[in-house]
């Protein structure tokens, strides 16, 4: 079963890569039987929704629909600006929907706040899709596991609460996978 961990910004000077790196790392210690990956949302090109695309912007949007489509579940790493999830994901999750239905969704948050805003705004979304967003979530803080504000130095207890996210969402995907 394959696992999402997506990314949320395509700013330059982003955290996003750092922290979802950090996230595939930890999940290399978990069994076989689960495939992670990190999916970048800068990796593909999406106008706003709706603008007419151009050739290569269908592509990416055809592309980004068929990878999310391919995968059992979703660690999705977000930023939080201005109490909320950045434009660009929730522009990018207006050209999906039935790609989440019966699919469990964790989250790894960073900001001020440690993203908490943000994915509370999320699960709001992903209610609407049908999908089922599981309790545990990890959070980093800009003054505590950022160097400066800016490096990403995650404090070592995250790598004891990371676990439990792994746990819920593997059972989860298992279950939700008998029902698709």
């Amino acid at each position: 079963m394959k696992i999402g961990i997506i990314t949320t910004t395509i700013r330059e000077g982003r955290a996003a890569l750092d922290v979802a790196n950090w996230v595939l790392e930890q999940s290399k210690a978990r069994s076989n039987e689960f495939k992670y990956e990190i999916v970048d949302l800068k990796d593909f090109d999406l106008p706003a929704m709706g603008l007419a695309p151009t050739e290569k912007q269908a592509i990416d949007i055809n592309n980004w629909t068929e990878k999310i489509n391919e995968l059992d579940g979703f660690i999705f790493v977000t930023a939080e600006y201005n109490h909320a999830p950045t434009g660009v994901i929730k522009n990018a999750l207006d050209y999906l929907n039935p790609q989440f239905t019966n699919k469990p969704v964790g989250f790894v948050g960073y900001g001020g706040v440690g993203g908490a805003r943000a994915v509370e705004h999320l699960r709001l979304i992903f209610a609407e899709y049908g999908a089922a967003t599981i309790k545990r979530n990890v959070h980093f803080l800009l003054a505590f596991d950022f160097e400066n504000f800016a490096t990403f130095k995650p404090m070592p207890y995250h790598e004891t609460v990371i676990p439990e996210l792994f746990d819920q969402l593997e059972s989860w995907t298992k279950l939700f996978k008998t029902i698709r």
